[in-house]
């Protein structure tokens, strides 16, 4: 199984920039969008199912997962309606996982929305540990923070930074301590790969990045994992897809039941 996560800053401007020929050219079997600012657009590509989680804020935010492999379920949102009206939640279970696509709300210019970004760090921990007491968990997305100085080109002028301050970095640590894995580290030790680049002052060309998008799993599934990649060539967004492949022998199906028909 093949899992791709890329936060596509606008699915509509991405459209006249290549993304169903990256689709299909990339073949996912789920692949999980961020920063969808749409509550739903008629993309039509053989194959997939989609779900969407739009914010209530027109134009802002919102998520989207394409899979190939139908869901026994899907749900919007963590269940806690001072976090849920973002659109940044989607959960789809299968029958031997969940996986959760995330697009983890920025502190802000001058860390202003920081406390609240905190509250988000701790409630979403709980919801994954939720899943997890059921069955092991996937999840990816924009996490919004580089976890250690390898993970940023900048590190020491960003320590006050929003994605680099330690309240931020604890709160991916939390998650590292709950057990979960995060798949490109674990495979890359000490690579150095970054998956955001500011529209500012040619970023990208010159390679002044973060790696803010992940995928994490809980370490039942680390043995099944074969890759974990980060397609930095890949243009269109401010970010490029990050993905995980799962050994094709452990992809189980499931049957959809639909019990939240709003993501649908």
């Amino acid at each position: 199984m093949k899992l791709i996560s890329w936060n596509v800053n606008g699915i509509r401007a991405m459209l006249g920039k290549g993304f169903i020929d990256f689709v299909m050219k990339e073949k996912p079997d789920i692949l999980c969008l961020q920063e969808t600012k749409a509550e739903r657009v008629d993309i039509k590509i053989p194959g997939y199912f989609q779900y969407w989680n739009a914010a209530q804020k027109k134009g802002y935010s919102g998520t989207a997962v394409f899979t190939k492999i139908k869901p026994i379920s899907v749900l919007n949102g963590i269940g806690n309606i001072e976090h849920d009206n973002e659109g940044r939640v989607i959960t789809c279970e299968f029958d031997d996982f969940y996986l959760v696509n995330v697009y983890t709300p920025n502190s802000g210019r001058g860390i202003g929305r920081l406390e609240y970004r905190q509250e988000w760090d701790k409630a979403f921990l709980r919801y994954v540990l939720s899943l997890e007491m059921k069955k092991p968990v996937v999840f990816c997305g924009d996490l919004n923070v580089a976890h250690k100085e390898i993970d940023l080109k900048n590190p020491k002028q960003n320590v006050k930074n929003a994605g680099f301050t330690p309240e931020e970095r604890r709160g991916f640590e939390n998650l590292l301590a709950a057990g979960f894995v995060d798949t490109f580290r674990h495979l890359h030790p000490n690579e150095v790969k970054y998956t955001w680049w500011s529209y500012r002052f040619n970023a990208r060309a010159k390679n002044i990045g973060w790696r803010v998008d992940y995928v994490l799993m809980s370490p039942k599934l680390i043995k099944r994992m074969k890759d974990a990649f980060i397609l930095d060539k890949v243009m269109g967004s401010d970010h490029c897809p990050v993905g995980v492949v799962i050994l094709e022998a452990d992809l189980h199906k499931g049957v959809c039941h639909q019990e939240n028909k709003a993501a649908f």
